[in-house]
Order: structure tokens, then sequence, then C-alpha cells
């Protein structure tokens, strides 16, 4: 008769890996890039880690913190000197907030979190060290400067939000495709600006659109002075 096999003891299993918050964050990014950001719950990666999740807690405050977390992360995948990116200092910082935007449309869950999510380690320090260089080599005055990365980065931010929800709506062909024939059928009489302008408010491909808010942002930041 063959015997069962004896369970082993807890003495005998391999000894779990300490917890550290490095580990945890590389977890969570790990889950996210396969199920979604909306998995990354403070249960699930107590799953993952064989652990409890009151034992997370002690590294990561709240899953907001956990999310900020991950950006963070993943900032460190943004070019800050794109090899490719020639012209002057405008375009430079387009092509940096190009990579900004290309990383979050590549994490299509963490855009909408990017939106309320503070990171504050270095890969974001870095990335706000890379546009002041750039708008201090354009001359923008301090003041304007400091305040002209928050609304780049919030601009890119909600760029990648808008296209990450298009694209995960299944209805967003068809809302696109209604805005246009709305736009087409404005009144001359009540819309007169929205009829002589129907089709160029929804003219010009996605990147050249883009590259005209950087710019228009970018003109704005030099030429307007921080209210005192």
């Amino acid at each position: 008769m063959t015997q069962r096999p004896q369970p082993r003891s807890r003495r005998e299993r391999p000894a779990k890996p300490a917890l550290t918050r490095d580990g945890i964050i590389a977890t969570a990014v790990r889950v996210m890039e396969a199920e979604g950001l909306q998995k990354v719950t403070m249960r699930r990666l107590a799953q993952e880690l064989d652990t409890g999740p009151a034992s997370l807690y002690v590294y990561v405050a709240n899953t907001a913190e956990l999310h900020a977390a991950i950006l963070e992360e993943l900032l460190g995948e943004v070019d800050l000197s794109p090899t490719g990116a020639t012209g002057d200092w405008r375009e430079r910082i387009e092509a940096v907030l190009d990579s900004y935007i290309q990383m979050l449309y590549a994490h299509p869950s963490l855009a909408h979190s990017a939106l309320i999510a503070r990171p504050s380690g270095t890969n974001y320090l870095n990335l706000v060290e890379a546009l002041l260089a750039l708008l201090a080599e354009g001359d923008v005055p301090d003041g304007q400067a400091a305040w002209g990365v928050d609304v780049l980065l919030q601009v890119a931010t909600a760029t990648a939000a808008e296209h990450s929800a298009r694209k995960q709506s299944t209805d967003a062909d068809d809302d696109w495709n209604a805005l246009g024939e709305a736009l087409e059928h404005a009144s001359a009489d009540r819309q007169p600006h929205i009829a002589a302008l129907s089709e160029e408010l929804i003219s010009g491909p996605p990147d050249a659109r883009r590259a005209w808010i950087s710019q228009a942002l970018l003109n704005g930041i030099l030429l307007t002075s921080r209210p005192r």
C-alpha cells in the first residue's frame, strides 16, 4: 500500500523573502501590467507576496500612495534627453513630454490615476529638473518656469488620460462621428462660428494637435507674467 507523503512542516518550507517597499512596488507594477491598475489592491498584493494586507501598510500608507509609487517607478522610462530631438528648447521640451505621454499610453489604467497621484521620488524630480533646465535655456523667468512645469505636466497627463479613455471605450468612434455630424449641421444663425469652423474643429492628426498644444503652452509660459 502506497503511503501518502507527509505534509512538510513550516520549518521545512523555504523562508519567504523579507518584505520591502521596493519589492511591494515591483509586485504592484507586475500586477498592473498583467491585470490593470484596478486589480492593484492591498489584498491582491498580499496574496502575491504571501502575507497579510496589514503587513503592507507598514511600507505603503494607502492605495493612493501605492498608485503614486507605481507612477514614480514608471517615470524612470521617460527619456529626458531624447536622442532624436533637434531644434530649439521648445521642440526638446515637446520631445520629453511626448516620451512622458507615450509611457502613460503604454499603461492606460495608470493615466487616470496620474491626474491625482503625486509622486515625489527621484524619477519625478529628474523629470521636473529636465523641464526646468530647458525652460531656463529658453530664458523663461524663474517664477513662470516654476508654475509652467506644473501646467505642462497637467496637460500632458490629461491628454494621455483622454486618449486611454477613448481607447478603452467601445463607443469612442461612434461618439466622435456623432460630434462630427453635429458640427456639420450647426445652425449658421444660432452658431455661426461653429458653422464656419465645423471642419477645422476636428481637423488634424492627434500628433499634430498635441505638438501645437505644447507650443501654445510654451509660448504662453514665456510671455505671461505671474500675478503679484
